[in-house]
């Protein structure tokens, strides 16, 4: 077996193209676009290139590529932790154990020489919307974005001595069954009380509301571990990318006073569509693309993000949000089911969020912790946000 570095049109193809042999037989798996992976990995394309840098390696054995990876370094979480710590992933190999091994090895020499002395994985050089932890439980077809997997693969990870870091889960939500009386009596208060105000997305007021999802995130995730603000270029990079597929009544943002509070964001699941596109998006697709959407294929949706600032936690807004799908749901009959992604177990009152909802599970996902040290294995877990945050700001 031999490994190479990706860098030249061969290797890039070959980077891509090795999903079909180790997919060949699973009905569930979604190829992704090519033009989403390869972005990624384009520091024109990717604003992590501006703090981070990346490298991909194949594996090759008997001129048939059977694995790759990748490994990265975003320098503004790296040295966050107790120990520098870079990433691994886009990691894809056949049932074999040795090249597994080898392909990981690769990336720990690479980060090693680096300074780094851990690496999480498998995860994203990117945001965790996309391309994020490995999937252990629920291995049906993915939502997009969402990480999917050959089962074999956690006994890669394990083995060579990824430890979890933090568990994610994602639940399903049936549209068309009423939500509990409960959550729906807090939403019917929150929504009346003076002062609040909700509204959706507009693309005629895009950078503001691009600026009312800066403000919330970054007062609302600044208790997550190793946290780092948004950077507003990768939230009009996704609106970009999305604008052909989005609705915009399913981004809806909370206020008070006319500050912003609040916010969820959905969107329809492309998966369903892209599925027949084998990774391509070519004009040929593109057509079918407009066609299969016009004709409602499109039938989930997928909640990508849900934040409430600190202060105004535990007062019902996330019911409010949810209340504004109402007569969303009315409009947009063909939509059947809500994927409530992904949510870690870190995050204990997002998990009672979705409790309440009445939603059932769906899918799990492990992100793990490889500590190059073996003496310091063992005690790798991610810092549980606290319950309460209400007045930690």
């Amino acid at each position: 077996m031999t490994l190479y570095e990706v860098n030249d049109n061969r290797t890039r193809k070959a980077f891509l193209e090795v999903v079909d042999l180790i997919y060949e037989n699973d009905q569930a798996y979604v190829r992704p676009l090519d033009v989403s992976v390869k972005e990624l990995f384009d520091q024109s394309k990717n604003s992590f290139f501006s703090h981070g840098e990346a490298i991909r390696f194949i594996l090759q054995k008997e001129n048939v590529v059977i694995g790759r990876v990748a490994a990265f370094i975003n320098y503004k979480k790296a040295k966050g932790y107790e120990q520098p710590t870079g990433g691994v992933g886009f990691f894809e190999c056949v049932n074999d154990q040795k090249a597994a091994c080898l392909l990981f090895d690769a990336a720990v020499k690479w980060l090693s020489e680096r300074g780094m002395e851990a690496m999480d994985g498998p995860i994203n050089f990117g945001e965790n919307d996309n391309f994020w932890g490995l999937l252990v439980d629920g291995f049906s077809q993915p939502g997009f974005g969402m990480q999917y997997n050959p089962p074999y693969y956690r006994e890669f990870f394990e083995s060579y001595g990824f430890e979890k870091y933090y568990e994610q889960v994602t639940n399903h939500l049936d549209v068309k069954k009423p939500f509990p009386e409960r959550f729906w009596k807090i939403a019917g208060w929150v929504v009346q009380k003076d002062g609040f105000h909700f509204k959706h997305f507009s693309w005629r007021k895009a950078d503001q509301f691009i600026n009312d999802f800066e403000t919330v995130y970054n007062d609302a995730w600044k208790f997550h571990e190793n946290f780092t603000p948004i950077d507003k270029r990768d939230l009009k990079n996704t609106l970009k990318k999305a604008k052909s597929f989005m609705i915009p009544e399913l981004i809806w943002y909370a206020y008070h006073n006319n500050e912003p509070i609040g916010f969820i964001v959905m969107f329809p699941d492309i998966n369903q569509i892209i599925k027949h596109f084998n990774g391509k998006l070519n004009l040929w697709n593109k057509l079918r693309f407009l066609w299969m959407k016009r004709n409602k294929a499109m039938t989930r949706i997928r909640v990508v993000i849900l934040g409430v600032r600190p202060k105004y936690q535990r007062s019902g807004i996330e019911s409010g949000l949810f209340w504004q799908l109402k007569g969303m749901m009315d409009k947009y009959q063909h939509i059947q089911e809500m994927e409530l992604s992904w949510v870690g177990d870190f995050n204990p009152k997002m998990r009672a969020l979705q409790e309440s909802l009445g939603a059932t599970f769906g899918k799990r996902h492990i992100t793990f912790r490889y500590m190059f040290d073996e003496e310091k294995r063992g005690a790798v877990k991610a810092a549980t946000i606290p319950l309460d945050t209400k007045y930690q700001h």
